[in-house]
């Protein structure tokens, strides 16, 4: 597994782009290393690209880590945007989706990136993020 994270060209959002097997454990390590520099340039928009990778977690992996990890790890926004990034055809990432919103996270499955890229920066036009000096 490889995984990088950057800022968007925008600076509107912050991009994970994780490569190879994704578990539960490394989720919440690129999580938590995302949301340290979101908290940091104040931005709370987050595209997690898995285009190049495959969720190896059973069912139950998966609902801990909504409703255990990311809900009680410090360091997690809880109403941060997320747009999750797939593969056309791969649904290894599907009940991630579906268990994360049911723990009361804002995120969605694309396989588009314009389509994620719009749902994490449509709104932001009416309401610009604060500047943040580096």
């Amino acid at each position: 597994m490889e995984y990088t994270i950057t800022l968007s060209s925008d600076r509107k959002f912050i991009v994970e782009n994780i490569k190879g097997v994704i578990s539960r454990e490394i989720a919440m390590h690129v999580n938590l290393e995302a949301h340290a520099l979101g908290k940091r340039l104040g931005i709370t928009r987050y595209l997690i690209d898995v285009t190049e990778a495959r969720n190896i977690d059973k069912n139950m992996d998966t609902y801990e880590f909504a409703y255990e990890d990311m809900r009680q790890a410090a360091g997690i926004d809880m109403f941060a945007r997320v747009a999750i990034l797939v593969s056309l055809g791969d649904h290894s990432h599907d009940f991630v989706e579906t268990v994360l919103r049911n723990a009361g996270l804002n995120v969605r499955l694309f396989t588009n990136l314009d389509e994620a890229t719009r749902y994490l920066v449509d709104d932001l036009t009416a309401n610009p993020p604060a500047s943040v000096d580096q």
